[in-house]
């Protein structure tokens, strides 16, 4: 078999090294890939990047089997070009990709159907968002509407913070067409988990849950990122938690996805709140999350592209879907700067010597050289019996990587 991966981040890498674990497939295609999924036996990596081209390749190629990381390539339809031409693919088509692509549009789903989420308004007009913004409850919370590589939403404390949040993001344009259309949203306080699942639109099988750490800073201060690090299972996802995610969020998703007509096979990312009124959420993702993927698959034992054929075939199960015993913990490194400005071309030193797992990201090969290629360059992952080992392990092995200006948060996986 040959298998599409298409992307060039840390999710990319572990989805096509999770599926290079399957003897039957006999190439993985990378687009564009990365230097992590260039060194996989069985990975190819092909300049491509464009809609067109990658429709095409997957054509001309006879792949058995495409899966779509970036949520932009999604929202814009490819999903539906595939189908058009009779090719296998594995996500959302247009229609269901606006859960993750229209903050606006998921918060009317959610309310439409009885998902449990904060209470919210949205705004087309900053005028108006503005003259809302006098009598909320602070704090608040203000969200660019479309994609925005994770870093679209601001907690405001009070309302002058919260004016600003509008303005930067409905008048400077700071994330360009996604802040057109604003949330505000009634702040929650609790404890985050993500939860990965699979669809076949007739039913939902959640994955193992996680807990992503989203600030640039230690104890979940500064900027929002696209992730610093994750561990799994989440501690907090307890089972009475988990019943609550089930009769509350992942069920009535479920009807609203019948009711609407979505028919797709795919992953909803369910990113959730805990708190002593419930659990709450807080956004649909429509793809694998980055990092939780690269924390999620290697405690899977079932194989991968099986449950994605079983699930495109109609033969969903969740009995089938098995995972490892213990913990695992991922920690990013990331380019001195970001979220905000930072520099690339850094000689990456020491992942040679590791013996947890390194998923590469922002990184590029040249001759026998790795070098930083983006803000989030690489991750660490390690199993262990519980959450205190599996972090003893991946910040041992972290810190045997090296480049300049390399930065990584010292608290991920730290509870309490």
């Amino acid at each position: 078999m040959k298998i599409l991966v298409v992307g060039s981040g840390g999710r990319e890498h572990a989805i096509a090294w999770k599926m290079s674990q399957n003897n039957t497939i006999e190439k993985i295609y990378c687009a564009p890939g990365n230097a992590g999924t260039e060194q996989l036996d069985v990975a190819e990596n092909i300049d491509i990047k464009s809609m067109d081209e990658i429709v095409n390749f997957a054509r001309e190629n006879q792949v058995d089997l495409t899966i779509v990381g970036s949520e932009e390539m999604l929202v814009e339809g490819i999903v539906d070009r595939f189908k058009e031409h009779g090719l296998a693919i594995f996500g959302p088509d247009k229609r269901a990709a606006m859960l993750e692509g229209s903050k606006a549009y998921a918060k009317e789903f959610m309310k439409k159907y009885g998902v449990k989420t904060a209470a919210y308004e949205t705004f087309e007009d900053p005028k108006e968002a503005k003259n809302y913004l006098e009598a909320c409850e602070y704090p608040v919370v203000v969200k660019a509407s479309g994609l925005a590589a994770g870093k679209g939403v601001i907690i405001c404390a009070d309302k002058s913070e919260a004016v600003a949040a509008v303005e930067e993001i409905m008048e400077e344009n700071k994330f360009g067409s996604a802040g057109a259309t604003v949330v505000i949203e009634e702040f929650l306080e609790g404890v985050e988990a993500s939860i990965l699942s699979v669809t076949d639109s007739r039913q939902i099988v959640p994955f193992i849950s996680a807990k992503d750490h989203k600030k640039i800073g230690e104890g979940e201060t500064g900027l929002n990122t696209g992730g610093m690090g994750v561990i799994s299972p989440n501690p907090y996802v307890t089972e009475d938690v988990n019943e609550a995610f089930i009769r509350d969020i992942l069920n009535p998703t479920l009807e609203g996805i019948k009711a609407e007509g979505l028919d797709f096979c795919g992953v909803i990312f369910f990113g959730l709140m805990i708190n002593e009124r419930g659990v709450y959420l807080l956004e649909y993702n429509m793809r694998m999350g980055d990092p939780e993927t690269q924390v999620v698959l290697p405690l899977l034992e079932t194989d991968l592209y099986e449950i994605f054929r079983d699930t495109l075939e109609g033969n969903l199960d969740g009995e089938k879907i098995s995972w490892k015993s213990g913990s695992a913990c991922c920690v990013v490194a990331a380019s001195g700067g970001y979220p905000e400005s930072y520099n690339k071309g850094y000689t990456i030193a020491g992942t040679e010597d590791i013996e947890d797992t390194v998923f590469m990201a922002g990184v590029k090969k040249e001759g026998e050289s790795l070098l930083t290629n983006g803000g989030r360059v690489l991750n660490v992952v390690a199993l262990g019996r519980d959450l205190d080992e599996a972090r003893g392990k991946a910040y041992d092995s972290i810190g045997n990587i090296s480049f300049d200006k390399i930065y990584y948060r010292k608290d991920i996986g730290k509870i309490g």
